[in-house]
């Protein structure tokens, strides 16, 4: 049915049931979607409980290009040459959006020869987990609206609702609207918008909780709006929390898929990075390290956005313990970023390097090899992480499969032996100020001079710790284009401020969430959007899917 240029993506011949029964699950106990695709219960996590863990492994990157540097594809193919090796390993990834693969980052499964099966299927509706979260979203939007339609009760102030509502595209359209027109039937007019589903602080709460019940716990958490007097209104105020857990009961499950050349692979909620923390759910990446002896996992754009909120905020929030760090760079990425400089494109390197040294680990450094690459350019980023200490390896697995990523599967093993002893810390203490969380980050992790917090920034800042929030985690939203907040700043700037604009708090995920410079939580598609490429032809054949 589907048409994909270049390396056919055929699933391997045979259904998820002997991959499920291959990681020791009960092929009676998962809930198959289709052939290729099954939810394993939570259940599963619980009755390993006693279980050792396996080895973590996070997979971050440079400073990317707008095209991104295929860290996904190394992730996959780094699993898949972990098997090679004859490594007990598992995938973990999160769930693609609608929004970018009809925009213009493309799909979320890989490419090449390191992909997941079946991408088509995952990349577009999947299992519906992300329908789930907006319709759990939006039926707490709507169930605000009536309540201030009918009598207003607890008070809410129309005009501090933070609640927006959600849907899985790219929309400008819908970032700044006004609902409640048309008479008094229609309800209270008041300024509203939409943020796509990724950036929900649902979809944070369902990456983040350890259980249905931690999930019902953080759902009443979540403050929805305040009062005229400026008290918290939360969920539970407004008996939204049951119905929510029954548009998730299914969600929470992780969904069991594999790759090209049969690696398990969890593919489990998706939060952007650069305006959400960018880590796949905590229950997936726990029950994998229960079923595998080495679990490969992302976070989001470069290690400035997702390794540092993976660190801080799913690892903290969750006591995982990561034993190795791989960062991905790319001949291309260099020359964006300024080419083979101190404050270009290597520097951007060496400031990633130092990001994941700065959290205590050792890392490893992915060279993502393209087919246009010239050798001496992937010779020199070898060399330049020489000088640095780091052990690089060139990725060739986009053409060749798992056998293109064993030097690298093999550097991550040496990295695990070496450095086991390594614990995780962290750049800030819970009990800092806000100020004091965010200025660490951006001076430590970014390489900013300072930081900047406008009025509004600063009004937040006293409304949240007025409210017992600022002893929460940060989670910084800003540019994925440079470590600066200007994305015009490519390689590695210097003497550069960060400006904080606005706070908000996501109680029920556990974080608060720092908004710096131009940060859109509703894209908007490019001139030229994917979705115009793709088509469907006469007996059903699709083409143009990315």
């Amino acid at each position: 049915m589907f048409d994909r240029p270049g390396i056919e993506a055929r699933p391997p011949r045979r259904g998820i049931y002997p991959t499920a029964a291959e990681l020791g699950l009960d092929p009676e106990r998962i809930m198959p979607h289709g052939h290729s695709i099954a939810k394993i219960p939570i259940a599963e996590l619980a009755a390993r409980g006693a279980d050792p863990d396996g080895d973590l492994i996070l997979v971050s990157a440079m400073t990317p290009t707008p095209a991104g540097e295929g860290k996904t594809t190394v992730t996959i193919g780094l699993g898949d040459a972990l098997r090679k090796l004859d490594r007990r390993a598992m995938i973990c990834l999160r769930e693609p959006s609608l929004g970018p693969y009809f925009g213009i980052k493309g799909g979320g499964t890989g490419a090449g020869r390191s992909q997941l099966a079946p991408a088509e299927a995952i990349n577009l509706h999947f299992v519906g987990d992300m329908g789930a979260v907006g319709m759990a979203t939006n039926l707490l939007a709507a169930m605000i609206d009536n309540h201030i339609q009918h009598g207003n009760e607890l008070a809410i102030d129309p005009r501090r609702i933070v609640l927006r509502r959600v849907i899985d595209l790219n929309d400008r359209a819908l970032r700044d609207i006004f609902v409640g027109l048309g008479g008094v039937v229609n309800g209270v007019p008041r300024r509203d918008g939409f943020d796509i589903t990724p950036a929900s602080e649902i979809m944070a709460v369902l990456c983040l909780c350890r259980d249905a019940e931690d999930l019902g716990r953080r759902l009443s958490a979540m403050v929805v709006a305040f009062t005229y007097r400026g008290a918290p209104i939360y969920a539970r105020d407004l008996k939204a929390v049951g119905a929510m857990q029954v548009l998730l009961s299914d969600a929470i499950n992780p969904n069991l898929v594999r790759t090209l050349e049969g690696t398990p692979a969890f593919v489990h909620a998706g939060p952007f990075a650069n305006i959400a923390h960018g880590c796949n759910s905590a229950l997936a990446t726990r029950l994998a390290l229960k079923l595998s002896d080495y679990v490969v996992t992302e976070a989001g754009f470069g290690t400035d956005l997702g390794a540092e909120k993976f660190f801080h905020i799913k690892c903290r929030l969750t006591g995982l313990q990561p034993r190795a760090a791989v960062i991905v760079a790319t001949a291309r990425a260099i020359a964006y970023h300024g080419g083979f400089t101190p404050r270009g494109g290597l520097g951007n390197l060496a400031k990633h390097i130092e990001n994941i040294r700065l959290f205590g680990l050792a890392p490893v450094v992915a060279i993502n090899r393209f087919a246009d690459d010239k050798p001496s350019d992937l010779r020199r980023i070898s060399k330049f992480c020489d000088r640095l200490g780091v052990e690089a390896a060139v990725a060739d697995n986009h053409a060749k499969g798992g056998a293109g990523a064993v030097a690298l599967a093999e550097a991550v093993l040496r990295s695990i032996k070496a450095n086991r002893r390594r614990k995780l810390r962290f750049l800030y203490r819970l009990s800092d100020p806000l100020q004091t969380k965010i200025v660490k980050v951006a001076r430590a992790v970014y390489g900013a001079s300072g930081v900047e917090f406008d009025r509004d920034a600063e009004t937040d800042l006293e409304l949240l710790a007025k409210h017992g929030y600022d002893t929460l985690p940060v989670c910084i939203a800003k540019t994925n284009k440079s470590l600066s907040d200007d994305p015009a700043k490519r390689g590695r700037p210097r003497d550069f401020t960060i400006t904080v604009n606005r706070l908000r708090v996501s109680a029920g995920a556990g974080f608060v969430v720092v908004i710096c410079g131009n940060i859109m939580t509703m894209p908007g598609l490019p001139k030229t959007p994917a979705a115009e490429r793709i088509k469907i032809a006469p007996g059903g054949k699709v083409t143009g899917l990315a």
